[in-house]
């Protein structure tokens, strides 16, 4: 190939990598500049933006739920006082009903209450006004009673029965306690006009002296094996969560709003 036809062709080749270089830059350029705004509005959904966006807008939710609840400051203190239904016999500590009752006050605002387990395993009626004035030094605002079940397993006397239940009762009142009474039930095997004579005491001592009442303590639970333990007569903590839900609260709850109520401001 001759000299000038060499230089031609040279001349062609740098021409043709400056014009690569040239458009390699430009391209490089695009890639690095602002999107347009039609671009953006595309990818918007995968920018980190959007997302803290609404992660505010979960918590935000979350403060607003919690502002539903009043929260009570106003200390208050519980006594839970029976047998070992009340003492959760059988289940750890925090599946027993005072336990349950009292974080689930909790969060339903009462952030100052205080259910205080006093169950006694095997506690007849007798042996619990034997414990009255200790167990009052408590000073409770409420007191749940729920007592009569190991006396109806020994068959004792109903009157003996009632009469102390009716001195707990008046001895709690005495000592500026409001009462929940928890009505009993029993099983058949005693005969039915011991099983009836049994379950009128609950209702008629509340009636006489003016105290709400749980109709049945175990509604729901007592009787069902899923939720109860072996013995078929404890319940299973599963099994105390329907009773705090479903028996005490229903009950509970009105007496802490009128005590909320009734409470200087």
């Amino acid at each position: 190939m001759s000299q000038p036809l060499i230089k031609a062709a040279a001349a062609k080749l740098l021409v043709a990598k400056n014009i690569s270089l040239a458009l390699l830059a430009s391209l490089a350029l695009i890639a690095c500049s602002p999107a347009a705004d039609n671009d953006a509005d595309a990818n918007d959904p995968i920018l980190e933006v959007p997302q803290t966006e609404a992660a505010n807008q979960v918590s935000h939710v979350s403060v607003a739920e919690q502002g539903d609840i009043e929260i009570i400051e106003q200390p208050i203190t519980i006594l839970a006082l029976g047998d070992s239904l009340t003492e959760g016999l059988g289940v750890e500590r925090d599946g027993n009903y005072p336990a349950q009752l009292e974080a689930q006050l909790k969060k339903l605002g009462y952030v100052n209450v205080d259910v205080v387990n006093s169950g006694l395993s095997g506690e007849t009626s007798t042996g619990l006004v034997n414990r009255l004035d200790w167990v009052t030094q408590t000073e409770p605002d409420i007191t749940i009673l729920t007592i009569g079940a190991n006396d109806a397993m020994r068959g004792l006397d109903v009157a003996t029965v009632e009469e102390n239940i009716r001195t707990a009762v008046k001895h709690l009142q005495d000592n500026g306690s409001e009462v929940i009474l928890g009505g009993m039930q029993i099983y058949d095997n005693l005969g039915d006009e011991y099983v009836r004579s049994f379950s009128d005491i609950y209702p008629r001592i509340a009636e006489d002296m003016d105290v709400p009442m749980i109709p049945f303590f175990l509604e729901g639970v007592g009787g069902i094996a899923d939720l109860n333990q072996a013995d078929a007569i404890h319940p299973t903590k599963e099994g105390y969560t329907i009773i705090v839900n479903n028996n005490i609260l229903p009950v509970l709850q009105p007496e802490l709003e009128k005590m909320v109520v009734s409470e200087p401001n």
